[in-house]
């Protein structure tokens, strides 16, 4: 054998060893069980995914207590809104980067991950210069109408925008690379730089609504620099476009739908703050912003529960495994429902306790509600499920279809509910949009499975 031939035979075995070390790692989280009972490698997946979601979230949890310990509930009201604004740019984002990068990198463009991941990560830096462009020129436009329309949190938000997007990037990739170890440890890293520097700041009289998204923003630079360099992005010798021409078309025709749905999605919970403040007042947006942060956490399960599961199902849809697909649905249903009974006894048992000790008694009158609110994520939750089960299925336009519905509520329900009940009528609003939510993802779940099986290729690749 010439030594041509030794090389590219190398080169083959490298390759097989790269695919198998691969197929290994994917293996712990998408590997079978004896009769239904998690491998250890899916537990250890499951608990990384919770600790980085919890780490991730848990920063923002620390800042929004400090500054509603700290600041006036008409100051931390306005904080609230903006980061309202955040939220609707962090779908915008998911919309347009997020969502497609990880059901098109884990499923049919899996074989050029490396390439395709080279081309993700530089439509993510223009993203985040394009949102913190229009974010600076909407506060100088509002700062011309009037200072009063331009808090600093807006101005804090434009300049932190593209880095606090770029975590969350990061962070998704790790996942998509089957590395929840990765994602958590940079979140550890994001969160103790935070709590570092909201304790400064407290030590300094200095924290205010402009300079928790600084500190959320360093810490996120520090994550990055700390694990960044661990992405497997390999050395491809070919640009994405150049294997993939049409990619954009077909980036543009999953896209558009997540990215119509970014703008109908924030009326299921986020949007009750702006009608909270339209119709009562920037104080009861603080008090609904401080009850719903109570019951954050399990919310942030979930969405840890969804960037392990999203990648699975995806794969094994495209992979054509419908008999895993149901069964991998099917545990992540379990997983919704256990997490949502026992954190319903958590608020039950030590919610009102919770209340007036996180918030030093300045909220303690909420107490009756928050156990209502409470079951908003239990409703959100079953839907979210079905949601990323459309995800994976490519139909992006059912789940913007159920947010629409949603939206819908909230606007005949909700605001009527607002205007004769107040905060109370708030809550009960977010319970029956979340509700028709879920309702209206169950309704096109069923359509996508009666028309996939109608389908007379269903089984080709199926295991």
């Amino acid at each position: 054998m010439d030594s041509s031939s030794r090389s590219v035979a190398n080169e083959d075995l490298l390759s097989v060893s790269a695919e198998k070390k691969r197929g290994r790692r994917a293996k712990g989280w998408l590997g079978s069980s004896v009769l239904g009972i998690p491998t250890p490698a899916r537990l250890i997946s499951v608990a990384y995914g919770v600790a980085d979601q919890a780490l991730a979230v848990g920063a923002g949890f620390l800042v929004n207590v400090a500054l509603a310990r700290t600041q006036t509930k008409e100051e931390y009201g306005m904080f609230a809104l903006s980061y309202s604004v955040f939220t609707f740019l962090s779908g915008v984002h998911n919309a347009a980067i997020l969502e497609p990068c990880t059901v098109y990198g884990s499923g049919r463009y899996r074989d050029r991950l490396p390439e395709y991941l080279r081309l993700m990560i530089r439509s993510n830096a223009l993203t985040g210069v394009l949102l913190s462009g229009v974010l600076l020129l909407s506060g100088l436009v509002l700062l011309n109408v009037g200072p009063q329309y331009a808090p600093r949190s807006l101005w804090g938000l434009a300049l932190t925008v593209g880095v606090l997007l770029s975590g969350a990037f990061l962070r998704r990739v790790f996942y998509l690379q089957y590395r929840a170890d990765l994602a958590a440890k940079t979140s550890l890293v994001f969160f103790i730089t935070v709590a570092c520097g909201v304790w400064l700041m407290l030590r300094m009289h200095r924290l205010d609504s402009f300079s928790v998204f600084l500190i959320l923003a360093l810490g996120w630079i520090a994550g990055g620099v700390s694990f960044g360099r661990k992405l497997a992005m390999g050395s491809p010798k070919l640009r994405f476009i150049e294997l993939e021409p049409r990619y954009w078309r077909e980036h543009w025709k999953y896209a558009k739908w997540v990215l119509a749905t970014a703008f109908v999605f924030q009326f299921l919970n986020q949007g009750y703050y702006w009608i909270v403040a339209g119709f009562l007042s920037v104080k009861d947006v603080a008090e609904l912003r401080a009850m719903y942060l109570l019951i954050a956490p399990v919310d942030q399960v979930f969405i840890s529960l969804s960037f392990l599961f999203l990648p699975v199902l995806a794969a094994n849809y495209s992979a054509q495994k419908m008999g895993k697909f149901f069964s991998q649905w099917k545990r992540y249903v379990l997983a919704v429902a256990g997490v949502t009974a026992a954190f319903a006894v958590v608020v039950r048992v030590l919610g009102n306790q919770a209340l007036h000790t996180i918030y030093s008694g300045k909220f303690d009158g909420l107490a009756s509600l928050l156990f209502a609110i409470a079951f908003v994520p239990l409703l959100i939750g079953i839907g979210g499920t079905m949601n990323d089960a459309l995800k994976a299925f490519e139909k992006p336009r059912l789940v913007f279809y159920a947010y629409l519905c949603s939206g819908g509520a909230t606007f005949l329900v909700g605001i009527p509910l607002v205007i004769h009940f107040g905060l109370r009528g708030a809550v009960y609003g977010m319970l029956i949009s979340a509700a028709t939510y879920t309702l209206a993802l169950a309704v096109g779940f069923y359509s996508a499975i009666h028309t996939r099986f109608a389908s007379p290729a269903i089984g080709a690749g199926e295991q």
